[in-house]
């Protein structure tokens, strides 16, 4: 109910009109001087329901207006009822409804409906909404309603003389109960008698006897209805009659200060008593610690930032403890504004505690060394780095633990150092920490530490952490062929049993160098890491494909890599890789087509005869009765055309010669008055007319129908003529329903070619001599087109079939009848046909990939297309790389051309159909085909 209600006045808030309404009562009231004493209520409520003054207006003047709804007898309940204010207590929720609208629109009444002034409000909104009578509400008549008219009104009384006893059955009054008419009303409470100060003269008469008394209130008796004249205020001024006792003033408390309440107060009194006692036994007060820095007091200790740092850098383990974990939240919450600079010595000692993973694993404690180069096993050059650190790994002792018991110390203790690594790796994913980093030289120890730990799925997360590390901080590094951790990066490729660290590893080599001048040159790849690049293509995996891509497009950017894809072109497989490269041109290419318009549609020509049905189709109309024989032949031969129109005369003909030979006495034709009504009947479009031709003669014709060029059976199914036209002959004009009836009959009569006794057809017995054998289907002379084919009784029936409609519809379009072959046909052939020509069309067939913002290509596809013009671009400076290879083995004979040749020759044909059906890459294959030209040439 609560929300029903809510929605509704939400949606009278915006009626039309509202807002407008609401100004110009706002201004109203605003001219009576009304607003500052808070009378307006725009939020008025009755039981808890907001009541919209411009609905209460729209329902009140719909009904008359405020006097005419007081004088109907339960007119304000009717109202209350659109307000949904509750049936409980009807009466109650009704006067105040009433009230509202009396305190908040009625002077808007009388200055809007009824084009009067209003009255003061002194008499008008200040006093009670009890009864009506507005209108004749003036300073000089009106006079406050007395204490015998108190209760009289009511939601539902028009009568303000009947007192209460006589509306006892009747009466609404606020208070009493709804529907109840037997019982009684309350006894209203006496009316507040004011004081009346006596005006007379104070000055007692000489003839008073006794004391004289001060003027008193008169008193009325309670539950009275007698009051005296005295005791009405009607002939009393407004201003006494209006008069309210002011309310009394709060009585003004002083707070007694307290011990409770303020006890420094008297801390600070025993404390002056206490000194000047010292003072009088010649002692001074003791010395203040005011401003003094107590232990304790006055100082928080370092932030969290420094006491983490501190705390990992002070080896106690409990301090590191805490230390760890709370790094692991800063980074992970903090980490784009927690950089490394602002804390000296944060990530050297993040990536000392990290290095501890090698003492659970191997007999050695890593050490830094910051001074001098240390030859010792377990010492790291902290200034240059340690180039030998994959010698010294390979030369540890390996510890050994029993794979069914962990102690606990281990297991806490991994997991400290993997917060120390997931720490590090958060922070640099902030560019200026990567920067930071990558100044470190112990960071390249410690990854290639940690990416050649044993295998062991304890570590594996750690190995994880190693591998984002390098992805953010190698595009600041150039590696050589023999840096320890290219060649980690490299074995992590090489071993591809995991594929979260053969992506991240991939994504990581491709950044070497790529915010510094010098080139990746990514040299030493071994074979094996090249052919496992090279098989991952072929997964339906576009993220691993696009990582393994991108590492073969920076790597055939250089010609001496291009070489040893040739050098080891079988091993390889460098012609499959290049096929694969092309296929992935069109990768999760979008298919579109659009059609284009080649021969426009030619609807068939009107027939200008009647034609004759069938004999199959007119044995099954001479079993029908009338009129349902004449309403099937009517669709059998007619069809609806606005256009076309015939004489009824030759309509009611031509059905007579249909079947006056065939009906007998018992089964007559319909008579023509009643066909020709049929007419209209069978085609909702066709009409009889007359058509006046002259003064003398006029015309009957029916309107709307025109014959068909074929006749249709009781389905609707179209005959097909024969149209078989033997010079010299007259023109078949057969009419049949199967394409197999349609083949026998030319086979038959046309081709004179008959059956065995098996069933089969006798060849050899053909009637129609060699040399006269031809196609004269529609003028189709197809042997006299083709003199190079043989004139044979087989091979002119095969023709014929090629003329004859398919049962399957997905296959007419290959038949060579004249309304689907691609020729236009001659315009006679078309008349005598019949037949009308379906639209020819042809689609274009779009396989557009994936685009970026701007409209460029991208992904997969792009990279692949780049890395085949590398390849096509590299190949001649390649040469000398070739010579030093034995291309005997390899079936080449060692040129540039040849190779070109070998490589690019089998892929032409799918460049070309990319060039042509991918929009997106056409410009890119356009470049690739250039180069493949020039390198050819």
């Amino acid at each position: 109910m609560t929300s029903t209600s809510g929605s509704q006045e939400k949606a009278e808030s915006h009626s039309p009109g509202h807002d407008e309404f609401m100004k110009n009562l706002a201004d109203l009231h605003t001219e009576r001087g009304r607003v500052k004493l808070t009378i307006l209520d725009p939020q008025s409520k009755v039981n808890g329901k907001h009541i919209d003054l411009y609905q209460l207006w729209n329902a009140v003047t719909s009904r008359g207006g405020y006097d005419v709804v007081s004088a109907e007898k339960l007119a304000w309940r009717k109202v209350g009822q659109e307000f949904n204010l509750g049936a409980t207590n009807a009466a109650a929720y009704a006067f105040a409804l009433k009230t509202v609208y009396y305190k908040n629109l009625a002077a808007y009444e009388i200055k809007t409906i009824h084009n009067q002034e209003p009255p003061p409000k002194e008499i008008l909104e200040n006093l009670t909404a009890k009864g009506g009578d507005l209108l004749k509400r003036t300073v000089e008549n009106f006079k406050p309603p007395s204490r015998e008219s108190f209760g009289q009104d009511s939601d539902g009384s028009g009568d303000e003389s009947k007192t209460p006893k006589e509306e006892k059955g009747d009466i609404d009054e606020p208070g009493s109960g709804a529907g109840r008419s037997t019982r009684g009303l309350r006894q209203a409470p006496p009316q507040r008698v004011l004081f009346q100060p006596d005006v007379s003269s104070s000055r007692q008469p000489r003839h008073a006897q006794g004391h004289a008394h001060s003027p008193q209130p008169v008193t009325a008796p309670i539950n009275s209805y007698n009051h005296s004249a005295s005791s009405s205020t009607a002939g009393l001024p407004l201003s006494i009659a209006n008069y309210e006792p002011r309310p009394p003033n709060p009585l003004t408390l002083r707070t007694v200060t307290t011990p409770g309440n303020n006890p420094n107060l008297f801390k600070e009194h025993q404390r002056i008593l206490r000194d000047a006692r010292l003072a009088a036994l010649g002692r001074g007060p003791p010395p203040s610690s005011k401003g003094m820095m107590k232990p304790g007091q006055g100082f928080d200790g370092p932030n969290i930032y420094v006491r983490t740092l501190q705390g990992l850098r002070s080896g106690i383990l409990e301090e590191q403890d805490y230390a760890l974990h709370h790094l692991v939240k800063i980074s992970h919450e903090r980490g784009d504004k927690y950089k490394f600079e602002a804390f000296p010595n944060l990530a050297e000692a993040l990536i000392e505690y990290a290095l501890e993973v090698s003492a659970l694993y191997f007999d050695v404690k890593w050490e830094i060394d910051y001074m001098e180069q240390s030859h010792e096993l377990h010492v790291l050059d902290g200034i240059k780095g340690t180039p030998d650190i994959l010698e010294r790994i390979a030369t540890l002792r390996r510890l050994d633990y029993p794979d069914e018991l962990e102690p606990a110390a281990l297991t806490h203790k991994l997991t400290k150092i993997h917060e120390a690594g997931l720490t590090i790796r958060n922070l640099a994913l902030l560019e200026d920490n990567a920067m930071y980093l990558a100044d470190l030289p112990q960071l390249r120890d410690f990854l290639s530490i940690v990416l050649n730990l044993p295998q062991d799925p304890r570590v594996t997360e750690l190995k994880h952490y190693a591998l984002d590390i390098a992805e953010q901080v190698t595009k600041f590094w150039s590696m050589g062929v023999h840096d320890p951790l290219y060649r980690s990066l490299l074995n992590q490729v090489a071993d591809g049993s995991d594929r979260g660290s053969v992506l991240t590893s991939l994504r990581a080599m491709c950044r070497i160098s790529m915010n510094l001048e010098e080139s990746n040159l990514l040299k030493g790849v071994p074979t094996s890491v090249l052919q496992n690049i090279m098989n991952w293509t072929l997964l339906e995996d576009e993220e691993l494909v696009h990582a393994c891509l991108d590492f073969l497009y920076q790597f055939t950017a250089v010609p001496d890599n291009v070489g040893i894809l040739l050098a080891h072109a079988d091993m390889l497989a460098t012609p499959s890789f290049l096929f694969q490269l092309t296929r992935l041109l069109l990768y999760h290419a979008h298919r579109a087509s659009t059609k284009y318009l080649v021969h426009e549609a030619i609807a068939a020509a009107a027939s200008q005869q009647i034609s004759q049905i069938p004999r199959d189709l007119l044995e099954q109309f001479l079993k029908l009765e009338e009129p349902e024989r004449s309403t099937r032949w009517l669709k059998a031969v007619f069809e609806e055309d606005s256009e076309s129109e015939i004489t009824q005369i030759q309509l009611w003909q031509a059905y007579q010669t249909q079947f006056n030979h065939y009906t007998a006495l018992s089964n007559p034709l319909l008579p023509a008055a009643e066909f020709i009504k049929n007419v209209s009947q069978v085609f909702t479009g066709a009409n009889a007319q007359v058509r006046t031709v002259n003064e003398t003669n006029s015309k009957f014709i029916i309107k709307g129908i025109r014959p068909r060029t074929a006749p249709a059976n009781l389905d609707g199914k179209s005959y097909r003529r024969c149209l078989w036209n033997t010079p010299g002959q007259d023109a078949c004009a057969e009419y049949l329903l199967e394409s197999k009836d349609m083949f026998d009959h030319i086979a038959i009569k046309h081709l004179g070619i008959p059956r065995n006794p098996q069933g089969g057809w006798d060849l050899s017995s053909a009637s129609v001599p060699q040399p006269q054998l031809d196609c004269f289907w529609a003028d189709c002379r197809h042997f006299a087109r083709h003199p190079d084919q043989t004139r044979t009784p087989f091979n002119a029936g095969m023709h014929a079939k090629t003329h004859l409609p398919e049962r399957d519809m997905s296959k007419e379009t290959h038949n060579r009848t004249l309304a689907t072959q691609t020729t236009l046909p001659l315009a006679h052939v078309l008349r005598a046909s019949g037949e009308g020509r379906k639209q020819v069309t042809s689609a274009f067939l779009w396989q557009d990939t994936a685009i970026d913002e701007r409209g460029d290509a991208g992904g997969v596809p792009l990279t692949s297309v780049l890395i085949l013009r590398n390849m096509a671009r590299n190949l001649p400076k390649a040469a000398a790389v070739l010579q030093e290879v034995n291309r005997a083995n390899y079936g080449v004979p060692g040129g540039p051309e040849d190779w070109m040749n070998k490589l690019f020759h089998p892929l032409r044909q799918t460049l070309m159909y990319v060039l042509a059906h991918n929009r997106p890459m056409a410009r890119h294959v356009s470049d690739l085909l250039s180069w493949i030209e020039t390198g050819s040439t």
